[in-house]
């Protein structure tokens, strides 16, 4: 009996041994770079003096936003192939060599994958789960035991625009479960020393235009969530990909666009939490994938 894909909302159904789906992955992870990160949120990446945060690009992706800085490995089929032996013993690598945690970045269409390799290996340090939020929760809940933080998008509350910008239709009703599904596998938000070791951490990235779907998603968030909930609102949109074939996202955040927002969450009493400076929108932060 054939093995068919149903990692992520998609349900493509193909064998991935022998076809892919729309994510354009095949059976065997991908990864386009390894690096230490200390661009993410500081209970992620720690100081200055911190070797900084673990993380592996996985090649390819279940969402095709239109405007991903990651353009170039989320679209096109680039990176090198790894057995999950072999991306456990990359999991033992980066926490020898002084890893805060082991930061799986675009992980969705390779859950299994992971999960095997963290059956294989799972590393003292925290697991992260970095994800564009478009996942099962079934596959979500699987990973109890062995994923300790989910660094999640929440990209949308209109679905219209989900669809538009990220050729991904019911992303709101799924993330709703989603979000559960990452409290019951993380029933906490623990720190110890400045760092995140166990818990979530919601992203939201402000699309230009956009700021009463940004309002929506944070309402959202509370409700499910609550106040209490770690939010990451993003300022740093730059156009990428082809944002430029869309007039309305072709450009930068506007500086009232932002205040808007980050208004609004402190007005809904979110105290935990990040947000950018707007001097955050340059391409300085992006990895160069060319190189590993």
């Amino acid at each position: 009996m054939e093995k068919i894909c149903n990692q992520c909302p998609r349900h493509c159904k193909v064998n991935r041994e022998k076809e892919v789906g729309f994510c354009g992955a095949n059976n065997v992870v991908k990864i386009s770079k390894v690096m230490f990160h200390h661009w993410e949120e500081p209970v992620i990446s720690g100081g200055e003096k911190d070797k900084g945060s673990g993380v592996i690009f996985f090649s390819h992706c279940n969402l095709k936003c239109v405007y991903c800085q990651n353009y170039e490995i989320s679209h096109f089929d680039v990176g090198k192939n790894y057995s999950e032996k072999e991306l456990a013993n990359l999991f033992k690598e980066l926490e020898n060599n002084g890893a805060l945690n082991i930061n799986l970045v675009t992980p969705t269409h390779y859950a299994e994958n992971i999960l095997n390799a963290l059956k294989i290996y799972k590393p003292k340090i925290p697991v992260v789960y970095n994800t564009g939020g478009y996942d099962s929760p079934e596959e979500l809940l699987k990973l109890c035991g062995y994923v300790d933080i989910f660094l999640t998008d929440f990209k949308y509350y209109d679905d219209k625009l989900a669809i538009k910008y990220s050729g991904c239709p019911n992303y709101f009703k799924n993330m709703q479960e989603c979000l559960k599904a990452m409290r019951k596998v993380c029933p906490k938000d623990e720190f110890c020393d400045g760092l995140m070791k166990k818990g979530i951490i919601v992203r939201h990235l402000l699309l230009p235009n956009n700021t009463d779907d940004s309002i929506n998603v944070l309402k959202e968030i509370k409700n499910i969530l609550g106040e209490k909930t770690y939010i990451s609102l993003m300022s740093q949109y730059t156009p990428h990909g082809k944002a430029q074939d869309y007039a309305e996202i072709n450009r930068k955040l506007k500086p009232l666009e932002y205040k808007r927002v980050k208004n609004y969450m402190l007005k809904l009493g979110f105290t935990n939490g990040f947000v950018q400076e707007m001097s955050s929108a340059t391409d300085l932060f992006i990895p160069d994938f060319k190189e590993n």
